[in-house]
């Protein structure tokens, strides 16, 4: 098998590196000068290649390199494509031994961080968990990481005491912008990339329900100093929310950079830089803080009744650090993995509704969660899913901001809003894609004035902001309905310092901001997964109608056929637009003959359990009534269409039908 051009150059620099790094040509050297001492201090004849090659193998040498030069097949495991930062694709997940490093597509002009998570100890809250038996279901621990625009995933793995994560993986550490991305960083330039390794390690249960167990920071400038670009540390995990403060447990995780530094730099340097770069961000923060308590007094100063709105400055994450509302939303494109902000709502409202879990009662526990612990636990609250979806319509192109109020029985809420260039203001509800075209009511108006009725269910908005700005409302009322969402406007939005909002939420502003994740492709075959759920579907019915003392026929064909009213349902979620139901009518009609009756019932979930669809549709009397149908020609169907997103996010529709015969 040849290899293209470009591969083979690849493959010449991987192997001419190795061998320089082994130092061939000294050993060569070595056992050339022995050989030439021992053969000609004897009188023997000239030496020949041949014998050259014999002295070597004798030495072993040559095993030593073959031993040394691995090759294994790429496992990528990252879930998106290239990062559209970078004009290289980047480096994905490594196949590892316990002690060394084996990859073939490595760019040896370009540093690589190896990060090898060793297994974890001192998990306790599974201290008395048995050993799982093979084949058993349980529940597992799954590690994410994010560096600078690279994501990873390890395998899922038993919950322990001590869990068996044993991963590698190969991060490129290089510049963003073109000009430096081919250029290899030497010590000093990686010492002012601050960007940390953010890991966060989510549990698992069988019921596929998630739980975020830690989010982590880790700095990883410490092997800049080691000696050989290596160097062991272990990583004490937090809990998150009100356990913020509690160890979860520790990961044991060796660092390497490849190729090694030929200078290192002292763990004083690093040190110093570590702290300056503190300092600078504590100070860029205080002086934020000190603007933000002036314009609160001045806020307050318009009208007292101010002190009670939701004007939300200040958000605390998972780790319980408190940051501004601003930084949470960033600009955030999708490349090829979305389409529109349509189709960016609705896999936004994918995600799962979560609250922050709270031990004991009282108010609800506060979590704006960090964007990479919501996409890898795929729930979270209002206000995630209102940053994500606000993050993703500034990405394609909208004046998008998030807005902090109330809904119906004065619940705090958030949601999304646009402003169009014609002065048009939308709502989007991040929780279920729906738009709403704000009318304001105008109470100047007379009695008999025709107003228009508001659609949306927000009751009461206090401040709008997005990535660059934060703007509270001072307009005599609070209500939606009422509100002039005309944000040039000082006299009913009072804004932030557009200088002083970008000095602590810009991206790069300080250290204390975390990365912001590129969004992944989903590793779901639709194809596979429908067939599977509508099988597993079939077999739970038809059991269920053996319970009942009914017997169960097929219609095959009318299953076929329900596949168009599934992709017209999520085409209708997705865009707003309802097509495809005359045809759909239309070929039911063909189907059903005359004298008989059709029964039909969608229903819509965001998971893949068979059991819990079947029993969720059950308790709906119309779907019973079609699952135990009796009578003359009774013919059952059902068809499942499951419609992949990002981030493995999934819309499974479920339409279950019969047809039968009337009996007079």
């Amino acid at each position: 098998m040849s290899l293209p051009p470009e591969k083979a150059s690849e493959l010449k620099q991987i192997i001419h590196n190795h061998l320089t790094r082994m130092d061939i040509h000294g050993k060569i050297r070595d056992v050339l000068a022995e050989t030439v001492r021992q053969e000609f201090g004897t009188g023997h004849r000239p030496l020949s290649e041949e014998d050259f090659m014999r002295a070597l193998q004798h030495r072993g040498i040559v095993d030593e390199v073959m031993r040394d030069l691995h090759f294994s097949q790429e496992v990528p495991a990252t879930e998106a494509g290239p990062s559209p930062a970078t004009h290289k694709p980047a480096t994905h997940f490594v196949d590892k031994e316990a002690t060394q490093l084996k990859k073939t597509n490595i760019d040896p002009t370009r540093r690589c961080l190896y990060l090898q998570v060793l297994g974890g100890k001192a998990f306790l809250e599974h201290l008395q968990e048995p050993e799982p038996l093979p084949g058993q279901v349980c529940s597992t621990f799954t590690l994410y990481l994010n560096f600078r625009n690279q994501r990873f995933r390890s395998k899922p793995v038993p919950c322990a005491c001590e869990p068996d994560l044993q991963e590698g993986f190969l991060l490129e550490v290089h510049k963003d912008s073109l000009g430096d991305g081919s250029r290899m960083a030497d010590a000093t330039t990686m010492l002012s990339i601050s960007d940390p390794v953010h890991m966060v390690l989510i549990k698992t249960d069988p019921s596929s329900e998630t739980t975020l167990v830690s989010s982590y920071f880790l700095d990883w400038r410490s092997v800049l100093s080691a000696p050989n670009g290596k160097t062991s540390m272990a990583v004490e995990l937090l809990g998150v929310g009100s356990e913020c403060k509690v160890p979860v447990g520790v990961l044991n995780v060796k660092l390497e950079l490849y190729p090694p530094l030929t200078q290192t730099l002292t763990p004083d340097v690093i040190a110093t830089q570590q702290s300056l770069e503190r300092k600078r961000t504590a100070e860029k923060e205080r002086l934020f803080l000190v603007y933000a308590k002036q314009w609160w007094r001045e806020f307050l100063e318009i009208r007292p009744s101010h002190q009670t709105k939701l004007v939300k400055i200040f958000a605390q994450d998972e780790n319980g650090v408190n940051q501004p509302v601003c930084s949470y939303v960033r600009v955030l494109r999708a490349g090829r993995l979305l389409d529109g902000p349509r189709q960016a709502a609705r896999f936004v409202s994918l995600l799962g509704m979560e609250r922050a879990p709270v031990v004991g009662g009282g108010a609800k526990q506060e979590q704006w969660c960090t964007l990479l612990a919501f996409l890898c636990r795929s729930k979270g609250d209002c206000e995630d899913h209102a940053t994500l979806l606000c993050s993703l319509l500034l990405g394609f192109g909208l004046d998008a901001y998030v807005c902090v109020g109330t809904k119906a029985k004065a619940t705090p809420h958030a949601w999304v809003m646009t402003l169009g260039t014609d002065g048009s203001v939308t709502f989007w509800e991040s929780l279920t894609a729906h738009r709403y075209l704000h009318r304001p009511v105008d109470p100047d108006a007379p009695p008999l004035a025709p107003q228009p009725k508001p659609s949306h269910p927000y009751r009461t908005v206090g401040c709008v902001f997005n990535h660059e700005a934060f703007l509270a409302n001072c307009q005599p009322s609070d209500a939606v309905e009422l509100c002039v969402f005309d944000l040039r406007d000082g006299a009913r939005w009072k804004p932030m310092s557009q200088e002083a909002v970008r000095s602590v939420c810009a991206p790069g502003s300080t250290t204390s901001l975390p990365p912001l994740p590129p969004l992944c492709a989903s590793q779901l075959d639709p194809v596979a997964a429908s067939n599977q759920l509508e099988l597993e579907l079939r077999h739970l019915l038809t059991e269920h109608r053996k319970d009942l003392g009914v017997a169960t026929a097929w219609d095959d064909h009318l299953s076929y056929l329900l596949s168009a009213a599934l992709a017209a349902y999520e085409l209708e979620r997705c865009t707003g637009v309802s097509c495809g139901n005359e045809e759909f009518q239309d070929a039911v009609r063909r189907a059903v003959p005359d004298g008989h009756t059709f029964k039909g019932f969608p229903i819509h979930f965001t998971h893949r359990n068979a059991r819990r669809a079947f029993a969720t549709s059950l308790r709906s009397p119309f779907c019973d009534e079609i699952v135990c149908c009796r009578g003359d020609h009774v013919r059952l169907a059902v068809r499942v269409r499951v419609f992949e997103y990002p981030e493995s996010a999934c819309a499974v529709w479920i339409m279950f039908a019969c047809k039968y015969r009337l009996v007079l």
